[in-house]
């Protein structure tokens, strides 16, 4: 069977994993369909501008220039695909269980236009079971036979914001409801993708991703554990960790913080855990490592007010970064709101600084982003690092703050630093 050496590709969701993602595949030559029902998101690309902080406006602007990237908020272009990626949201509700409201709808929003021979893949995390057990029944209740009229795969996005990793080389895992799903999605991937990992099912794939955020999540959790042992026993955790990790085998560096953000890491193990009771099973070392990071935020907290209290009679605070982690414009699940309502409410004066986020809004209080001068730090009493972007002058603020803590280790490369505390 002969394939063409370029395919069209749909992409729904045009975020952090949709927009790379097609950027990828039109520079490997295909063309893209990218659909959103934001419309904002599809405004700012129809107007050549940029709303993610890993692409500039040229970067949006290079995307249309062969002619091959469509963007729209209707799903009708599904029509003239090869293969249909959904790059949605997966949240969580206010019970803390698995939110699938975004991939169903784009499913539905999909089948309308779904043509004999399609490929649908989902990228978007979720438990294992999402694939065979949702999206199968759903597509297959339209009069579809999947495998024989169109194809089902799973392909958990890898992709990690702000990092120097080239999409096109981290690996694509795929896994089919049937062996010809699967090798349909693989020649899709291996289209844009330097390698392509096929795996038995797409439970593997769902479960591979939930393994590799679930890890992450109990080992940076471990480390936030540690963070008051070390305090009390007067030892640099950072130092610590670092010392560890000259071991040439065996250990693996995480670093502490002050909570765990984004839109993977602080999720995808909860739908482990969620699908966990569904079979009556426990899963201990996600559920500690939850309530370690659910008090990290007050932890934060305690001892801005403890140090600021010993160090000066001043209450104006300055933060630095409210994103989830450097480089990037998401806040999702950062701890940096939930601090500075919490310092707010206490009676503290806050402000922010942020290079990625120009307007913060915590409640009633909207908050802009301010200026980093030498004369704009004497007006606070305290510096505290929350995320560690990495063109903030920190020279600055540790030479003009009378007191900075710092929970990134951000300032380590200072020498004169008397003035600082780490986390």
């Amino acid at each position: 069977m002969s394939h063409p050496s370029s395919f069209s590709i749909g992409i729904v969701g045009l975020g952090y994993v949709g927009l790379p993602l097609a950027k990828l595949f039109l520079e490997k030559g295909h063309t893209v369909h990218g659909i959103d029902i934001d419309a904002n998101r599809v405004n700012s690309l129809l107007k050549r501008q940029t709303y993610l902080s890993d692409f500039s406006r040229s970067d949006v602007k290079d995307m249309f220039t062969k002619n091959s990237f469509f963007v729209s908020s209707s799903f009708e272009s599904i029509e003239h695909v090869d293969a249909v990626l959904i790059c949605v949201p997966t949240p969580l509700t206010e019970n803390h269980e698995p939110d699938l409201n975004y991939v169903i709808g784009a499913i539905k929003s999909t089948l309308p236009h779904l043509q004999p021979g399609q490929l649908i893949v989902l990228e978007s995390s979720t438990f294992p079971g999402t694939v065979d057990n949702i999206l199968l029944p759903l597509i297959e209740s339209e009069g579809f036979v999947v495998g024989r009229d169109v194809l089902l795969a799973y392909s958990p996005e890898r992709i990690d914001p702000g990092s120097h990793w080239k999409l096109e080389d981290i690996p694509k895992i795929v896994g089919g409801v049937t062996s010809i799903c699967t090798e349909r999605a693989r020649q899709i991937y291996e289209s844009a993708f330097s390698n392509v990992v096929v795996v038995s099912s797409p439970r593997v794939a769902e479960m591979t991703k939930l393994l590799e955020n679930s890890q992450r999540f109990i080992n940076i959790s471990f480390m936030n554990s540690l963070v008051a042992l070390c305090e009390a026993m007067n030892i640099n955790l950072w130092e610590v960790i670092d010392a560890a990790g000259t071991k040439p085998y065996g250990f693996m560096k995480y670093y502490p913080g002050p909570g765990i953000g984004g839109h993977c890491i602080p999720v995808d193990p909860i739908y482990l855990l969620w699908a966990a009771k569904n079979y009556e099973m426990e899963l201990p070392f996600i559920e500690l490592s939850q309530q370690v990071n659910d008090k990290m935020p007050e932890y934060v907290m305690e001892k801005v007010k403890r140090h600021l209290a010993k160090s000066t009679d001043g209450n104006h605070i300055l933060i630095i970064g409210v994103t989830y982690k450097k480089n990037v414009n998401d806040i999702r699940e950062s701890s940096a709101p939930t601090i500075i309502a919490g310092l707010l409410e206490s009676g503290y004066k806050v402000s922010y600084h942020d290079p990625y986020v120009e307007e913060l809004q915590i409640g009633d209080c909207q908050l802009k982003s301010t200026p980093l001068t030498a004369r704009n730090m004497k007006n606070y009493a305290c510096t505290v690092i929350l995320t560690d972007h990495s063109h903030i002058p920190y020279e600055l603020l540790v030479a003009h703050s009378p007191l900075v803590i710092d929970f990134r280790n951000a300032t380590k490369h200072l020498k004169d630093r008397n003035n600082v505390i780490v986390l």
